[in-house]
């Protein structure tokens, strides 16, 4: 028995170590704090530790991963629960397999100092926005909740301008502010705002971040093992504030700034602790939620829009 033991263990140490699975994912736009598991996860070898290379690619054009991902180009990217329910319903082949962020961070920011002390106060004012759709569904809501309509603002594209448009005075609002960011850009700049959450307006909360990948080429294995990757990482995030923001400031020098700083901090609760496990009711109700607002025109099944690829 001896002998067959070292013999086996001699083999083993001749053999050659068995190479990491590649993968691809794509971010949602370039690194910021949101990202924190998946830039932990690479940087403390968890990754590497599930027998995992990944490679993490920020993108060009921020509406693109999602479609690279569909044209099996990529294997996994970071996108959003509300898009995602569009783009199925406009025949993309995508499925949500995973959380990143877990809590709605989209909000409807003014500034602290401005005219707006309630959403009725909006009445006859300018909001700005990025990207028509879903956000102007978000307002819709928010305005019902206190007797008015879209048709009592006036709608302003600002692009990605956000915290700008509303510093300069060029809207009297925005929505798609981040809490988590815009909020700190603005106070660093001197100008305090105020959000409205929307989640506490009429928005059904949902999934601000998700992992999206194609279900007719995913690989169910290896975004297992990366969720429980990323999962180990927001276990340490959590634990270690301050460490863990240490790890994720040493890659690049232009995250290591007070902005990064305070985004982090104020970041940590909402990542997904759980981020293979799926709320089939959060998602019933954003595709009712969307129907509702006739930006889609069935209700699709959950499991036509997010999958818990464990229990694959």
């Amino acid at each position: 028995m001896i002998r067959i033991f070292a013999l086996a263990a001699a083999i083993a140490m001749a053999s050659p170590a068995l190479a990491a699975d590649k993968m691809t994912l794509l971010l949602d736009w370039y690194v910021n704090p949101d990202h924190g598991p998946v830039i932990i996860a690479k940087e403390r070898g968890y990754f590497a530790d599930a027998g995992l290379d990944v490679e993490i690619i920020a993108p060009a054009d921020p509406s693109a991963p999602p479609k690279m991902v569909a044209a099996g180009k990529a294997d996994l990217a970071i996108s959003y629960q509300p898009q995602i329910h569009l783009q199925v319903a406009e025949g993309l082949p995508l499925k949500r397999v995973g959380t990143l962020v877990a809590t709605p961070l989209n909000c409807l920011m003014v500034r602290d100092d401005g005219p707006v002390k309630t959403i009725a106060d909006l009445k006859g004012r300018k909001i700005g926005y990025s990207v028509s759709g879903v956000e102007s569904a978000q307002v819709k809501a928010l305005l019902g909740r206190h007797g008015l309509t879209i048709d009592d603002v006036e709608m302003v594209n600002v692009n990605w301008s956000l915290a700008p448009s509303v510093m300069s005075g060029q809207v009297d609002a925005v929505i798609g502010a981040y809490r988590n960011v815009e909020l700190h850009q603005m106070e660093i700049e001197g100008v305090k705002g105020r959000c409205f959450f929307i989640e506490e307006e009429g928005v059904p909360p949902y999934d601000e971040l998700i992992y999206v990948a194609n279900p007719q080429t995913m690989d169910v294995d290896r975004i297992t093992r990366f969720l429980e990757a990323t999962e180990r990482a927001t276990q340490y995030i959590v634990n270690h504030p301050e460490e863990s923001f240490r790890v994720y400031a040493g890659t690049a020098p232009e995250l290591d700034d007070e902005l990064n700083k305070r985004s982090w901090a104020d970041t940590i609760r909402r990542f997904a602790l759980r981020p293979a496990a799926l709320d089939h009711g959060r998602y019933a109700r954003f595709e009712a939620f969307l129907k509702e607002n006739g930006l889609i025109e069935a209700v699709r099944p959950v499991s036509d829009i997010a999958i818990d690829v464990t229990a694959q």
